[in-house]
């Protein structure tokens, strides 16, 4: 997705300039002269993901505004610009919170790189406060991603749910995220920063699921050569999820109802029950209905299990959260894997958006780790997804045509098509005027065959013009013999 980056600044002369640096790399850019009305539009709830804030403008000054900023809680990267470098003035700026700053005027690349710099700073915090979270059991619905109306319910009912110790059954395809929903109803409730315990029973053998649930104790079986407390007592206080709970053999159903019912467990080779207290999640992608009517799943364990029941929707559902999604991928793999890439382009989110995604949003985070490990380019293009977009990667000499930043713009949800007419340069920058001119003008006149007349209407440029151009050019050889009209111009 586009950055977006509110400049601050009095003198709409600097923010004209500052905006044409920063659209040419691809941000998109809002306004405001004053820092009240910079308060104003981050109150607003306008998506700003920096600010670059001058420091001298008429009332509240650039220091205070910043001030002002951290004390109501945002805590979007900023950038300061003062048109002196003093010592005190970069001091005071960034004790108040500042992350950068730089002297006016700057150079277009000065610009750029400060903000990159941020961007990545800021997701560097991101991804550290998440771990943070899901180290410490915090985590909660407004760390979910997506807006769509499927994951606003569902966001809806575990925020219900998790005010209560009610149990609570996710269900939804394979890969929609049902453990993140799980530590979000955790981290909602009383139990956050209690253990949260995660359990995948299709993935333990049948022969030591009732030890790694239930514990065991030494001696009790061969090979138990010390004393095992199990999931439960692990999750003690806190809540244990069961995932894929449908696995579980016929058996071990009926000691987790034994549980679920009278909270305390028999570890195996105990003489006496244990009690715990356990909050239990559980998850299933198959119709648990439909096992019960085939016995293979106990009825009474299920209607025990799905007291709420929580549908997590699939991608397919709420193609409206992918473009929010691969961000907040982009960011996580950035860190991971130290690079910089800012986001995807139009073309590649609507290639995304339009997938069907089997594989759900597991599939989709894979698919932009591959992508941002192969990236070059500062945004991902069609050709970093071959299995999703078709598009194989382009020649060397041609890739600067996929480094284009994406379009600021509403997305039409159709691929735009490739212009052959590159703009950018093997390193991504602008090529001159005079290169794009020569290009258009020679495929201009290979599309219409030579008909210099009609070329010239095309471009909306007279053809006395055409033809000195054409000259200034050096593309005389792809003219027509019975053209006179480099004649005309010579005349």
């Amino acid at each position: 997705m586009t950055k977006t980056v509110l400049v601050v600044d009095d003198d709409p002369t600097q923010r004209r300039l500052i905006q044409a640096v920063l659209e040419r790399d691809g941000f998109a850019v809002a306004h405001a002269q004053s820092g009240d009305e910079a308060m104003q539009h981050l109150t607003s709830g306008a998506t700003v993901d920096v600010v670059l804030l001058d420091l001298v403008m008429p009332g509240i000054s650039g220091q205070d505004s910043l001030i002002e900023m951290r004390a109501r809680g945002f805590h979007q990267p900023v950038i300061v610009l003062t048109a002196t470098g003093g010592i005190d003035t970069v001091v005071k700026a960034m004790q108040a919170g500042a992350c950068d700053f730089f002297v006016k005027p700057a150079s277009p690349e000065r610009i750029t790189i400060s903000i990159r710099n941020a961007l990545s700073m800021g997701a560097l915090k991101g991804e550290v406060d998440r771990l943070k979270k899901h180290a410490t059991g915090r985590t909660s619905f407004n760390d979910l991603i997506g807006s769509s109306p499927a994951m606003t319910m569902v966001k809806r009912l575990g925020e219900r749910a998790a005010r209560s110790s009610i149990p609570i059954l996710i269900t939804g395809e394979s890969g929609v995220g049902k453990e993140v929903i799980a530590r979000a109803v955790h981290g909602s409730s009383e139990r956050a920063g209690k253990p949260f315990v995660a359990v995948n029973c299709g993935a333990i053998p049948a022969n030591l699921v009732e030890s790694i649930l239930f514990g065991h104790e030494k001696g009790s079986f061969t090979g138990a050569t010390d004393k095992h407390l199990g999931k439960f007592q692990e999750a003690n206080g806190g809540t244990l999820f069961l995932d894929e709970v449908g696995e579980l053999p016929l058996d071990i159903q009926v000691k987790l109802l034994r549980a679920l019912q009278e909270s305390e467990i028999d570890a195996v080779g105990s003489k006496r029950s244990i009690k715990v207290d356990v909050r239990i999640v559980s998850a299933t992608n198959r119709d648990l209905s439909l096992a019960v009517k085939e016995g293979r799943f106990r009825e009474d364990l299920y209607y025990r299990l799905n007291v709420f029941p929580i549908e997590a929707p699939s991608l397919r559902e709420r193609r409206e959260d992918v473009p929010a999604l691969v961000d907040c991928f982009v960011r996580r793999f950035n860190v991971e894997e130290g690079k910089s890439v800012v986001g995807a382009s139009a073309e590649t989110l609507a290639y995304l958006t339009a997938f069907e995604w089997p594989g759900n949003v597991r599939q989709l985070e894979n698919a932009v780790y591959r992508a941002i490990v192969l990236a070059d380019a500062p945004y991902l293009q069609p050709h970093d997804f071959p299995a999703i977009s078709g598009v194989a990667a382009p020649p060397p000499e041609a890739q600067a045509t996929s480094f284009a930043a994406p379009s600021s713009g509403a997305d039409t949800g159709a691929p735009p098509q490739d212009s052959p007419v590159r703009i950018l340069d093997g390193r991504g920058h602008l090529r001159t005027l005079e290169d794009i001119e020569r290009d258009l003008i020679q495929l201009a006149i290979e599309v219409y065959a030579g008909h210099m007349s009609e070329v010239a209407r095309r471009l909306g440029i007279g053809r006395s013009t055409l033809y000195r151009k054409v000259r200034e050019q050096g593309l005389d050889g792809l003219l027509r013999n019975d053209d006179a009209g480099l004649e005309e111009v010579a005349a």
